[in-house]
């Protein structure tokens, strides 16, 4: 039995995980958030406390971080750290329509939202997002904390390195690495290893 969640992060990204999570059979909890939407609802789930709340809710549900990420994970590791300082666990979220091989490997935390692909020999980070409709595509590695946007393309046995954003539509050749922390704009195509 799948413990229900509990949504950190209220914002534009949390709607996304939401709409994964219930087509792939999750109960939904409730959403911690700032303290003044508290009480406050999204898409039907209601706003039940703060990241103060974590510890008292680590045996109840497992956490899912929604606090979306564009030029930095530091906001996302700091939500990580009070689950883990508490005791909680990090729910693996697949959207009913993605298509993720069994023969590829996802960290915990991690969230795979609508038509994403992630195809065989892949390996994806912990708290990760891979974005409607992106392709991670055969023994290609994303490390922890990255966000893989809309539409990417992330082509055979590239490496992305932890805590990167990959803008909308970018494509990343393959054979390439893509170092720690790398901001690519949407729309770019990456033919050579960015970075050390």
């Amino acid at each position: 039995m799948m413990l229900p969640l509990i949504l950190i992060g209220g914002g534009g990204h949390c709607k996304s995980v939401i709409d994964a999570a219930e087509s792939a059979g999750f109960s939904i909890l409730g959403i911690l958030d700032q303290p003044e939407k508290v009480g406050q609802e999204i898409l039907g789930y209601k706003v039940i406390g703060t990241d103060d709340d974590i510890p008292g809710l680590a045996g109840k549900a497992a956490f899912v971080i929604t606090v979306g990420q564009i030029l930095s994970s530091d906001v996302r590791r700091r939500i990580a750290r009070k689950v883990e300082e508490a005791g909680g666990s990090f729910a693996t979220v697949i959207a009913r329509d993605a298509c993720v091989s069994r023969h590829a490997r996802i960290g915990e935390g991690s969230v795979i939202l609508h038509k994403a692909v992630v195809n065989a020999g892949a390996r994806i980070g912990r708290n990760c997002i891979i974005n409607t409709m992106a392709n991670i595509e055969h023994d290609a590695s994303v490390g922890d904390f990255c966000h893989i946007s809309t539409g990417v393309t992330v082509n055979g046995e590239t490496q992305v390195g932890q805590d990167c954003f990959i803008g909308s539509g970018s494509t990343l050749y393959h054979c390439i690495h893509i170092a720690d922390q790398t901001v690519i704009p949407a729309g770019s195509i990456i033919r050579k290893s960015v970075g050390k």
